[in-house]
Parts: C-alpha cells; structure tokens; sequence
C-alpha cells in the first residue's frame, strides 16, 4: 500500500480529488476539524490520510496499466505519469512513447522529457515546476500539522520508497525537487542517449544525477603503488609532471614556521598573497584570485558561469578536469578534435553558439604539449562573443618558450572575458599544498570570489606559496633544468625513431594507439610509472637526468 502524505492547503496535481462528492466530502472533513483545534488537527490528518489513501489507491492503479512495455531486446517505451504537466497541450492519449536503447543493466537510468511538435512533453522529470518559496511553504505547513497530529512524514516517505522498489522490472523514481514520477527499467537510457540516474534499493540516498554518472579523476599512479603492485623495488615516478626537486629552503622554513599556528583558520581571501601575485605580474590586487589550485579555480569559473544545459567547448584531447566539472553541473562538452596534437583554434570559435558559457583552452596543451600563441588567441577571441568566458590554462606557463606571449599583458586588456589560470604546483613545486591563481578582470574575480570554499586554501599553503612568490628568482636554475632535460629527451626519441609533438612543457606524449596499454605496463614493471590514455598514448615527465636515464633505457628494452 502506497501512503502520501498531504500537505495542508496544497494538493498535487496527481492527489486532486477526482469527483464533485469527493471534494465537498473532503472540505466538510477539513471545516468540521478546523473548529476543534489541536485534537481537530489529529481528526482532520486522519481523514485526509484515509481519503488521500484511497484516492492514490486508485491512482496507482490507473498508472500500473499504463505501465512501461519492456523489449525483449532489454529496451522500454518511458511512461507518462497522471501527475505531469503537458506543456503546450495536445492529446496526451495520443503521444507514443520515446524508444529508448539498451544500456548494461546495472544502471538504473530516467530520461529527460523531450518535446512533441506540438510542443507536449513525452514524459517528465522537470524540476522548475514548484516555485521553491511555495515548495518551502509547503513543507513548513506539513512539518506544523505533523507535529500537532503526531506524524512523522519522513516515515510516511520511507514506505513510500519501500512500496515503490517492490515489484516488476521497474522501479519508480522521484524526480529530484519535482516531484514528478517516471518508471523506467533497468538499464534504460533516455531518449537523448543520456544516462541520468543510477539508483539501487539498497543506496542510501538519492544521488544527483549528474553526480552519479561522473568519472572518477585518475591521478598519476605512485611508484610505492606500482611496487607492491609489480613486487619491485626502487620505482620512480614519472606520472604527474611534479616538479622533480624540493621546493628551495625559504619555502621550506615559511612552511615549518606556519605550522605551529594551524590551530588558526587562515586568511579565507589570501590577502597578502594576492598582492604579491599582483605585484609579480604587473597588475592590481582586484584582478587576482587564489583557490585551491589551478584545478579548483577551474571549478569556480564553472560554478560561477555554468548552468545545465549550458555548452562548454574545448579541444580534445585535453585536460581531464574539463568534461568532469561539465558534467558535475549538467552542462554539455563540445569537443574540437585536435590536428597533430594541437588546437585548431577557428574551429573552436566555430562551436561557438549562444548557448556557449566557457570556452577552455590548455597551454601547452595537456597531455599532448604544443603551446599557442597569444597572436593565434587573439585571433580566435575576435570570433567570440565577449558574453563567453574564455579560459588559458597555463599551468606550465614557466616551461614556454617567452616567444609565445603572455596573454595576461597581451590579451587581458582587451579582452576582459579572457582568465588565466596559472598554478604554484608545477614550476614552483608545490604540488602538495594546492595552491593556484587566477588573473582576469575585476568583475569576473568578484564573482568567482564568491564560489570560493571558506579557507580553502590554508595557512600553510599560503605561508610556502608567498614565500615562493617572493624568492621566485631561486626557481628559476631548477626550471632551467627540466627546460634541458625536456630538450634531450626529445632529441633522445626522435634519434630512435619517434615522431613527437612539439611540446612546451615538463612531459612529452608518446603516440601509441592500441599498444598503449602494453607498454604502460611494461614499464611499469620495469619501475618506470607512467600516465595512460588507454588506446591513445602515454604522458612521461621529464624528472631528474637519472630518472630520464632510466625511462630511455626502459622504453628502448620494451619497444625491441
């Protein structure tokens, strides 16, 4: 048996009383209540409860016959629940339901509607239409009542959830802040071919479902792991592009000194590392932000900038981050295929539409290495609406070449939808503190500020940053280094016969198709711990001259 709750002075579209005697019984119950206060309330629950009971009894009934036709081929047609509404009418007996294709079968999946010509909905999952003050108005009425009569609707709610996982092939889902309902079998997808919502009865929770579909993000795989994975010894690793020397001693001495005052929260703004950031590139403080790395300001743009629905566009391969965020916020990757491992920036202007929010741009591109110039952005940036944020990710800015330009100098000041992104982890070797900058007009810093976790960045990662900012000179012998190192490995392939990306930044990229797997293992077995792209490539960083040494050695023994 199906129990909903009610909620005083409100009524679903699916809990209306359906017969004239039925709703003049029902306001006769809920006048006579109304004049006997508290214990009225517990009568007048009482009689909503039955009435509603057998109402929803009956309409569940009216659902199951419409219920969903499972193909032999694991396929459904999606089911129009009584409760949604048609947007732009039409003879809802008359729409066919959306054929949706088969998916793996551990997957639990609803479609979005999807418009008819006539502009009718095929089925719902739309969550804007309760204006959220009404639905807190509602809650906060049912909440009242349910204490004066006693009842707890989140146990009402939990037998609802045990009612609808029993039976059939099918599992009846809440559209999430809806309240809106579909059944949809297991493994379907919508008719859009979008996974939406993987859901189980013994999932504790309801998660989002553009949660429940992201990837993982994959970090470089550490040489300890490789080791107990292989049973070796003395592996090294060369799978994140770190920085392979220790940050210099002033940074080491600000860290230590920190320490002993993280029983304080830091400053939530970074306030003077900002202002040494600023100082550093030649600009005022309001067109600097700090966040939790280069990879968490990324995150910012995206929650400041992006709604469902949204397109992003990008080159492709790229940075890993950027279809996980897009998806994190229901929005829609337009990928641009990359031309010999680098952008084809006209390309990318063309994908632009007017549902274009952010557009993101990886130089040197990771994991493949070209770089672009800030003559060939411009370029590009003329195409684009200034209504459309345009990312530069630099977060191997030290490693380029001077020759490409700096687009904080070069493009900044005429472009003020352009941000750059740059990070303190690569260079400047502080990877595990997590400490990343913006530079970007100061109306685009004000609004990103404010998606920034409180203290996100902390004291002790400000203490080491800011005393890298300020003794950046002592880096620069170490970046010379991987500068040199990265020019002889690349001499070292191209003389054994591989053809190599141009690369800008502390890796090279080898392009091995279907062999990638095969030879990522074997080096790693060898003690060399590389980053897959499984039939693509390997990204290898350029360490120290032994570790470089050692991975030459290896690939050339795996290869012959």
């Amino acid at each position: 048996m199906r129990i909903e709750t009610p909620e005083p002075g409100k009524k679903g579209k699916g809990d209306e009383p359906t017969t004239d005697g039925e709703r003049s019984a029902e306001k006769s119950d809920q006048n006579s209540a109304s004049r006997q206060g508290p214990q009225g309330a517990k009568i007048r629950f009482a009689l909503l409860f039955e009435r509603r009971r057998h109402h929803n009894h009956e309409h569940r009934e009216r659902q199951e016959q419409q219920a969903e036709e499972v193909h032999e081929d694991g396929a459904i047609d999606a089911v129009r629940d009584d409760s949604c509404e048609e947007e732009g009418g039409g003879d809802r007996s008359s729409r066919k339901p959306a054929r949706s294709p088969p998916v793996d079968q551990s997957l639990l999946v609803i479609g979005p509607g999807t418009a008819d010509a006539d502009g009718g909905q095929r089925y719902c999952t739309r969550t804007d239409r309760l204006d959220p003050l009404e639905v807190k108005e509602q809650d906060e009425a049912r909440n009242q009542d349910e204490a004066t009569a006693g009842t707890d609707h989140r146990a009402v709610d939990a037998d609802n959830a045990r009612e609808d996982e029993q039976g059939g092939n099918g599992q009846r889902i809440h559209g999430p802040e809806s309240g809106t309902r579909v059944r949809a079998q297991r493994g379907a997808r919508s008719s859009e071919g979008v996974i939406l919502a993987v859901m189980s009865a013994e999932s504790p929770g309801v998660v989002r479902p553009a949660v429940s579909q992201l990837p993982a993000y994959r970090p470089g795989k550490g040489a300890a792991q490789a080791e107990a994975e292989h049973g070796i010894t003395d592996a090294i690793k060369l799978a994140s592009n770190e920085n392979p020397y220790a940050p210099i001693p002033q940074v080491v001495d600000a860290i230590a000194a920190a320490a002993v005052e993280v029983n304080r929260y830091s400053d939530h703004r970074a306030g003077e590392l900002r202002s040494a950031i600023a100082d550093w590139h030649g600009v005022s403080d309001d067109h600097i932000t700090v966040g939790c790395g280069s990879v968490g300001l990324i995150q910012q743009l995206f929650l400041t900038y992006v709604d469902p629905g949204d397109d992003v566009v990008t080159p492709w391969r790229s940075f890993e981050v950027y279809p996980i965020d897009t998806m994190l916020m229901g929005a829609q990757l337009v990928s641009v295929p990359l031309v010999d491992g680098a952008f084809d920036l006209d390309a990318v202007a063309d994908a632009v539409t007017e549902r274009t929010k952010l557009v993101l741009i990886a130089t040197p591109n990771n994991p493949t290495g070209p770089a672009v110039s800030t003559d060939a952005l411009r370029a590009m940036l003329e195409q684009i609406p200034r209504r459309v944020i345009v990312l530069v990710d630099e977060a191997y800015r030290e490693f380029v070449d001077p020759s490409f330009g700096d687009p904080v100098h070069d493009l900044l000041p005429d472009f003020p939808n352009v941000v750059v992104s740059r990070s303190m982890s690569k260079a400047y070797g502080l990877a595990g503190l997590r400490v990343g900058y913006l530079v970007a007009d100061p109306a685009v810093v004000t609004e990103v500020d404010k998606t920034l976790l409180p203290f996100a960045v902390n004291l002790v990662a400000q203490a080491g940053a800011l005393a890298a900012v300020r003794h950046r000179a002592e880096y620069q012998p170490k970046i010379d280094a991987i500068i040199s190192e990265r020019e002889r490995v690349v001499s070292e392939l191209e003389a054994a016969g591989w053809q190599l990306f141009p690369t800008q930044a502390n890796f090279v990229y080898l392009e091995l198709g279907d062999r990638t797997d095969g030879i990522y293992v074997e080096l790693e077995r060898r003690g060399v711990v590389t980053r897959p792209f499984a039939g693509e490539g390997i990204r290898v960083t350029i360490g120290t001259p032994a570790e470089n040494d050692r991975f030459l050695a290896a690939l050339a023994e795996v290869i012959s």
